[in-house]
Protein backbone atom coordinates (compact mmCIF):
# COMPACT_ATOMS: atom_id res chain seq x y z
CA UNK A 1 0.00 0.00 0.00
CA UNK A 2 0.97 3.62 -0.32
CA UNK A 3 0.58 5.57 2.90
CA UNK A 4 -1.73 8.51 2.21
CA UNK A 5 -0.31 10.80 4.87
CA UNK A 6 3.02 11.83 6.30
CA UNK A 7 3.77 13.49 9.63
CA UNK A 8 6.43 16.01 10.53
CA UNK A 9 9.92 14.76 11.35
CA UNK A 10 9.70 16.06 14.92
CA UNK A 11 6.47 14.12 15.45
CA UNK A 12 7.93 10.92 14.03
CA UNK A 13 10.98 11.12 16.24
CA UNK A 14 8.81 11.86 19.26
CA UNK A 15 6.63 8.84 18.54
CA UNK A 16 9.63 6.63 17.91
CA UNK A 17 11.46 7.80 21.02
CA UNK A 18 8.36 7.06 23.07
CA UNK A 19 8.93 3.38 22.25
CA UNK A 20 5.45 2.51 21.01
CA UNK A 21 4.97 -1.00 22.34
CA UNK A 22 2.80 -3.84 23.53
CA UNK A 23 3.58 -6.86 25.69
CA UNK A 24 6.49 -9.20 24.92
CA UNK A 25 8.11 -6.68 22.65
CA UNK A 26 10.88 -7.31 20.17
CA UNK A 27 13.26 -4.35 20.50
CA UNK A 28 13.73 -2.86 17.02
CA UNK A 29 15.86 0.19 16.24
CA UNK A 30 16.08 1.92 12.88
CA UNK A 31 19.27 3.85 12.15
CA UNK A 32 18.59 6.42 9.45
CA UNK A 33 21.14 7.97 7.11
CA UNK A 34 20.85 11.39 8.75
CA UNK A 35 18.39 13.63 10.52
CA UNK A 36 16.47 16.33 8.67
CA UNK A 37 15.83 14.13 5.62
CA UNK A 38 12.06 14.03 5.04
CA UNK A 39 12.30 10.80 3.07
CA UNK A 40 12.79 8.92 6.33
CA UNK A 41 9.66 10.39 7.95
CA UNK A 42 7.44 8.11 5.87
CA UNK A 43 9.73 5.08 6.24
CA UNK A 44 9.90 5.57 10.00
CA UNK A 45 6.13 5.94 10.22
CA UNK A 46 5.81 2.46 8.68
CA UNK A 47 7.78 1.08 11.63
CA UNK A 48 5.77 3.12 14.13
CA UNK A 49 2.39 2.01 12.78
CA UNK A 50 3.42 -1.65 12.60
CA UNK A 51 4.64 -1.60 16.19
CA UNK A 52 1.25 -0.34 17.30
CA UNK A 53 -0.33 -3.61 16.13
CA UNK A 54 2.41 -6.25 16.49
CA UNK A 55 4.82 -7.12 19.30
CA UNK A 56 7.66 -4.69 18.73
CA UNK A 57 9.11 -1.74 20.56
CA UNK A 58 10.54 0.79 18.12
CA UNK A 59 13.23 3.47 18.34
CA UNK A 60 14.59 5.77 15.63
CA UNK A 61 18.12 7.23 15.76
CA UNK A 62 20.31 8.92 13.14
CA UNK A 63 23.44 11.06 12.86
CA UNK A 64 23.25 14.70 11.84
CA UNK A 65 25.16 14.06 8.60
CA UNK A 66 25.49 11.16 6.18
CA UNK A 67 29.24 10.51 6.20
CA UNK A 68 30.43 6.93 5.78
CA UNK A 69 31.26 6.39 9.46
CA UNK A 70 28.72 8.72 11.12
CA UNK A 71 26.36 5.85 11.99
CA UNK A 72 28.96 3.82 13.90
CA UNK A 73 28.47 5.45 17.36
CA UNK A 74 24.71 4.94 17.03
CA UNK A 75 25.18 1.28 16.15
CA UNK A 76 27.56 0.76 19.05
CA UNK A 77 25.04 2.34 21.44
CA UNK A 78 22.30 -0.04 20.28
CA UNK A 79 24.59 -3.04 20.66
CA UNK A 80 25.26 -1.88 24.21
CA UNK A 81 21.49 -1.61 24.79
CA UNK A 82 21.10 -5.21 23.66
CA UNK A 83 18.32 -4.61 21.15
CA UNK A 84 16.91 -7.55 19.19
CA UNK A 85 17.01 -6.06 15.69
CA UNK A 86 19.05 -3.28 14.11
CA UNK A 87 17.58 -1.99 10.85
CA UNK A 88 19.74 0.54 9.04
CA UNK A 89 19.91 2.56 5.85
CA UNK A 90 23.70 2.34 5.47
CA UNK A 91 25.85 5.31 4.51
CA UNK A 92 28.67 3.08 3.25
CA UNK A 93 28.97 -0.33 1.58
CA UNK A 94 31.88 -1.41 3.79
CA UNK A 95 32.67 1.03 6.62
CA UNK A 96 30.13 -0.60 8.94
CA UNK A 97 31.14 -4.24 8.48
CA UNK A 98 33.04 -4.59 11.75
CA UNK A 99 30.26 -3.17 13.88
CA UNK A 100 27.67 -5.27 12.05
CA UNK A 101 29.73 -8.35 12.86
CA UNK A 102 29.90 -7.30 16.51
CA UNK A 103 26.13 -6.93 16.62
CA UNK A 104 25.48 -10.33 15.07
CA UNK A 105 27.96 -12.01 17.42
CA UNK A 106 25.68 -10.85 20.24
CA UNK A 107 22.63 -12.35 18.57
CA UNK A 108 21.28 -9.10 17.13
CA UNK A 109 19.59 -9.41 13.74
CA UNK A 110 20.99 -6.86 11.26
CA UNK A 111 18.73 -5.73 8.42
CA UNK A 112 19.70 -3.15 5.83
CA UNK A 113 16.68 -1.13 4.70
CA UNK A 114 16.29 1.08 1.61
CA UNK A 115 19.89 0.39 0.62
CA UNK A 116 22.30 -2.51 0.91
CA UNK A 117 26.00 -3.06 1.57
CA UNK A 118 26.61 -4.29 -1.95
CA UNK A 119 29.54 -6.69 -2.12
CA UNK A 120 29.52 -7.14 1.65
CA UNK A 121 26.20 -8.89 2.14
CA UNK A 122 27.70 -11.50 4.45
CA UNK A 123 27.89 -8.88 7.21
CA UNK A 124 24.09 -8.50 7.49
CA UNK A 125 21.21 -10.95 7.74
CA UNK A 126 18.88 -9.61 5.06
CA UNK A 127 18.04 -6.48 3.11
CA UNK A 128 14.65 -4.88 2.58
CA UNK A 129 14.60 -2.83 -0.61
CA UNK A 130 11.68 -0.96 -2.12
CA UNK A 131 12.14 -2.54 -5.55
CA UNK A 132 14.70 -4.38 -7.67
CA UNK A 133 17.65 -1.99 -7.46
CA UNK A 134 19.33 -3.57 -10.49
CA UNK A 135 16.65 -1.94 -12.69
CA UNK A 136 16.61 1.54 -11.13
CA UNK A 137 19.53 2.96 -13.13
CA UNK A 138 18.07 1.93 -16.47
CA UNK A 139 14.62 3.15 -15.47
CA UNK A 140 16.01 6.57 -14.55
CA UNK A 141 17.85 6.87 -17.87
CA UNK A 142 14.67 5.99 -19.73
CA UNK A 143 12.80 8.59 -17.68
CA UNK A 144 15.18 11.44 -18.53
CA UNK A 145 15.53 10.21 -22.12
CA UNK A 146 11.79 10.41 -22.67
CA UNK A 147 11.86 14.04 -21.47
CA UNK A 148 14.69 15.21 -23.77
CA UNK A 149 13.77 13.21 -26.89
CA UNK A 150 16.71 10.87 -26.23
CA UNK A 151 19.28 13.45 -27.28
CA UNK A 152 21.57 15.88 -25.48
CA UNK A 153 23.72 16.36 -22.40
CA UNK A 154 22.62 14.96 -19.06
CA UNK A 155 24.12 15.08 -15.58
CA UNK A 156 23.58 13.26 -12.29
CA UNK A 157 23.10 15.05 -8.97
CA UNK A 158 23.54 12.38 -6.30
CA UNK A 159 23.79 12.12 -2.51
CA UNK A 160 27.19 11.42 -0.91
CA UNK A 161 30.17 9.96 -2.75
CA UNK A 162 29.94 6.74 -0.72
CA UNK A 163 26.16 6.25 -0.68
CA UNK A 164 25.93 2.55 -1.65
CA UNK A 165 22.45 2.58 -3.15
CA UNK A 166 22.97 5.72 -5.25
CA UNK A 167 26.36 4.50 -6.44
CA UNK A 168 24.84 1.20 -7.52
CA UNK A 169 22.13 3.02 -9.49
CA UNK A 170 24.69 5.38 -11.04
CA UNK A 171 26.69 2.43 -12.35
CA UNK A 172 23.47 1.20 -13.94
CA UNK A 173 22.85 4.61 -15.49
CA UNK A 174 26.34 4.78 -16.94
CA UNK A 175 26.11 1.27 -18.37
CA UNK A 176 22.72 1.96 -19.91
CA UNK A 177 23.82 5.18 -21.61
CA UNK A 178 27.04 3.65 -22.95
CA UNK A 179 25.71 0.24 -23.99
CA UNK A 180 22.12 0.71 -25.14
CA UNK A 181 21.87 2.13 -28.69
CA UNK A 182 18.56 3.76 -27.75
CA UNK A 183 20.59 6.34 -25.81
CA UNK A 184 23.45 6.77 -28.29
CA UNK A 185 22.66 10.48 -28.72
CA UNK A 186 22.70 11.16 -24.98
CA UNK A 187 25.95 12.17 -23.24
CA UNK A 188 26.58 11.97 -19.50
CA UNK A 189 28.71 15.05 -18.84
CA UNK A 190 29.04 15.03 -15.03
CA UNK A 191 28.17 13.33 -11.77
CA UNK A 192 28.10 15.63 -8.73
CA UNK A 193 27.24 15.12 -5.08
CA UNK A 194 25.04 17.26 -2.84
CA UNK A 195 25.59 15.12 0.30
CA UNK A 196 21.81 14.93 0.83
CA UNK A 197 21.95 18.51 2.10
CA UNK A 198 19.59 21.06 0.49
CA UNK A 199 22.14 23.87 0.44
CA UNK A 200 24.95 21.86 -1.11
CA UNK A 201 22.59 20.19 -3.57
CA UNK A 202 21.42 23.64 -4.68
CA UNK A 203 25.01 24.82 -5.10
CA UNK A 204 25.91 21.74 -7.15
CA UNK A 205 22.87 22.22 -9.39
CA UNK A 206 23.78 25.84 -10.01
CA UNK A 207 27.34 24.78 -10.84
CA UNK A 208 26.07 22.22 -13.35
CA UNK A 209 24.11 24.92 -15.16
CA UNK A 210 27.13 27.24 -15.16
CA UNK A 211 29.62 24.60 -16.32
CA UNK A 212 27.40 22.95 -18.94
CA UNK A 213 25.34 25.64 -20.73
CA UNK A 214 23.94 23.01 -23.13
CA UNK A 215 22.71 20.76 -20.32
CA UNK A 216 19.28 19.36 -21.10
CA UNK A 217 18.55 16.81 -18.38
CA UNK A 218 19.40 16.14 -14.73
CA UNK A 219 18.83 12.88 -12.88
CA UNK A 220 18.77 13.29 -9.10
CA UNK A 221 18.35 9.82 -7.52
CA UNK A 222 17.84 11.30 -4.06
CA UNK A 223 14.80 13.03 -2.60
CA UNK A 224 16.84 15.95 -1.27
CA UNK A 225 18.68 16.42 -4.56
CA UNK A 226 15.67 16.34 -6.88
CA UNK A 227 13.80 18.93 -4.80
CA UNK A 228 16.85 21.21 -4.78
CA UNK A 229 17.38 20.81 -8.53
CA UNK A 230 13.71 21.51 -9.24
CA UNK A 231 13.82 24.63 -7.08
CA UNK A 232 16.77 26.00 -9.05
CA UNK A 233 15.07 25.33 -12.38
CA UNK A 234 11.83 26.85 -11.11
CA UNK A 235 13.50 30.01 -9.82
CA UNK A 236 15.34 30.51 -13.12
CA UNK A 237 12.31 29.75 -15.27
CA UNK A 238 14.21 27.27 -17.43
CA UNK A 239 11.98 24.19 -17.23
CA UNK A 240 11.49 24.27 -21.01
CA UNK A 241 15.20 23.73 -21.62
CA UNK A 242 16.42 21.77 -18.56
CA UNK A 243 14.43 18.70 -17.55
CA UNK A 244 14.76 17.51 -13.95
CA UNK A 245 13.79 14.00 -12.89
CA UNK A 246 14.94 11.38 -10.42
CA UNK A 247 13.63 9.87 -7.20
CA UNK A 248 11.43 12.14 -5.11
CA UNK A 249 8.63 12.34 -2.57
CA UNK A 250 5.21 13.25 -3.97
CA UNK A 251 4.59 15.53 -0.99
CA UNK A 252 7.71 17.56 -1.84
CA UNK A 253 7.41 17.46 -5.62
CA UNK A 254 3.70 18.21 -6.03
CA UNK A 255 4.10 21.95 -6.58
CA UNK A 256 6.84 21.37 -9.15
CA UNK A 257 4.63 18.94 -11.05
CA UNK A 258 1.56 21.16 -10.90
CA UNK A 259 3.37 24.25 -12.23
CA UNK A 260 5.19 22.26 -14.94
CA UNK A 261 8.72 22.63 -13.55
CA UNK A 262 9.01 18.83 -13.44
CA UNK A 263 7.08 16.61 -15.84
CA UNK A 264 7.70 13.29 -14.13
CA UNK A 265 9.76 11.53 -11.48
CA UNK A 266 9.81 8.14 -9.81
CA UNK A 267 9.90 6.43 -6.43
CA UNK A 268 8.26 3.71 -4.37
CA UNK A 269 6.52 3.66 -1.00
CA UNK A 270 9.07 4.30 1.78
CA UNK A 271 6.27 3.64 4.28
CA UNK A 272 5.96 0.05 3.08
CA UNK A 273 9.64 -0.59 3.77
CA UNK A 274 9.25 0.27 7.44
CA UNK A 275 5.97 -1.64 7.65
CA UNK A 276 7.55 -4.76 6.11
CA UNK A 277 10.78 -4.49 8.13
CA UNK A 278 8.88 -4.37 11.43
CA UNK A 279 6.80 -7.43 10.55
CA UNK A 280 9.86 -9.33 9.33
CA UNK A 281 11.78 -8.44 12.49
CA UNK A 282 9.09 -9.85 14.73
CA UNK A 283 8.61 -12.87 12.49
CA UNK A 284 12.29 -13.77 12.66
CA UNK A 285 12.35 -13.43 16.43
CA UNK A 286 9.20 -15.46 17.11
CA UNK A 287 10.04 -18.09 14.49
CA UNK A 288 7.00 -17.53 12.28
CA UNK A 289 9.22 -16.40 9.38
CA UNK A 290 12.43 -17.98 8.05
CA UNK A 291 15.31 -15.99 6.62
CA UNK A 292 15.95 -18.39 3.77
CA UNK A 293 16.19 -17.72 0.03
CA UNK A 294 12.94 -18.84 -1.58
CA UNK A 295 10.92 -18.65 1.63
CA UNK A 296 7.62 -16.78 1.55
CA UNK A 297 5.58 -15.08 4.23
CA UNK A 298 2.48 -12.93 4.50
CA UNK A 299 2.49 -9.26 5.52
CA UNK A 300 -0.80 -7.43 6.10
CA UNK A 301 -1.60 -4.99 3.26
CA UNK A 302 1.39 -6.21 1.20
CA UNK A 303 0.40 -9.82 0.58
CA UNK A 304 2.89 -12.62 -0.08
CA UNK A 305 6.54 -11.62 0.20
CA UNK A 306 9.39 -13.76 -1.19
CA UNK A 307 13.00 -13.78 -0.01
CA UNK A 308 15.19 -13.46 -3.09
CA UNK A 309 18.85 -14.15 -3.80
CA UNK A 310 21.28 -12.73 -1.24
CA UNK A 311 18.38 -12.62 1.25
CA UNK A 312 16.92 -9.59 -0.52
CA UNK A 313 13.27 -8.63 -0.04
CA UNK A 314 11.37 -6.17 -2.26
CA UNK A 315 8.20 -4.30 -1.29
CA UNK A 316 7.10 -3.70 -4.90
CA UNK A 317 8.05 -5.05 -8.31
CA UNK A 318 8.80 -1.79 -10.15
CA UNK A 319 9.20 1.94 -9.69
CA UNK A 320 6.09 4.11 -9.58
CA UNK A 321 6.12 7.10 -11.93
CA UNK A 322 4.48 10.28 -10.66
CA UNK A 323 3.21 12.98 -13.02
CA UNK A 324 0.36 15.44 -13.43
CA UNK A 325 -2.11 12.62 -13.97
CA UNK A 326 -1.59 10.92 -10.60
CA UNK A 327 0.37 13.21 -8.24
CA UNK A 328 -2.81 14.21 -6.37
CA UNK A 329 -3.38 10.59 -5.40
CA UNK A 330 -0.28 10.37 -3.19
CA UNK A 331 0.48 12.22 0.00
CA UNK A 332 3.61 10.64 1.46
Amino acid sequence: MFKKSIIAASTVVALASANVAIADDVEVVFVGKNTGNPYFDSLTQGFVDACEVIACNFTFVAPATAEATSQIPFLEAQIQRGVDVIAISPNSPDALNQVFDAAREKGIIVLTVNGDITGNEEHRDATILPTDFSKVGADQVEMVGSLIDYSGEVAILSATTEAPDQNFWIEGMKATISDDPKYADMTLVATVYGDDQPEKSTTEMEALLANYPDLQGVIAPTTVGIAAAAQVVQSRGISDTVKVTGLGLPSEMRDFIEDGTVEGFQLWSPYNEGWLAAHFSVGLKDGSMKNEVGATFEVPNLGTITINENNSINTQSALTTFNADNIADFDF
